[in-house]
């Protein structure tokens, strides 16, 4: 029965973002592993790319390993339904008024860090902090 509630109360989220390959990944690692007894996470983009090398460093330094993700167009979820659309990126929000799987469409923007300039450190930094504060809002949230 313990069982059967858990899977009752767990909510299917999707993120979307534009290219499903830095702030719906993470979103989606951080999700499942922080709030997995709550939420089962999935990710996409408006068009499918590839997921960001360091998008995946910086959850590895957290304990998160999404070296199996890769990069999803919202295609792919024709037919799924979820409880939550969650558009990370103001691209996505534009694109994506309505979603046809249904569910509470929410938008909470992230600063893209793929378009962070400097040193390789800053740019990992701004990862870094993008990581931080999407788990932060995540955790909050659900």
């Amino acid at each position: 029965m313990r069982i059967l509630k858990k899977y009752m109360d767990e909510k299917r989220v999707l993120f979307l973002c534009t290219a499903n390959s830095c702030r719906s990944q993470m979103a989606e690692g951080i999700a499942n592993h922080f709030l997995g007894d709550r939420v089962e996470a999935f990710s996409a983009g408006t068009e499918a790319s590839f997921v960001n090398p360091r998008a995946r460093e910086v959850l590895w330094e957290v304990g998160i390993d999404i070296s199996g993700n890769r990069s999803k167009s919202l295609d792919e979820f024709a037919g799924q339904s979820f409880d939550y659309v969650i558009t990370l990126c103001g691209d996505a929000n534009e694109k994506c008024p309505l979603y046809f799987g249904g569910g509470q469409r929410i938008h909470i923007g992230f600063s893209d860090p793929a378009k962070a300039k400097g040193t390789d450190a800053e740019i990992l930094n701004e990862f870094r902090r993008v990581r931080d504060e999407i788990r932060k809002v995540l955790v909050n949230f659900f």
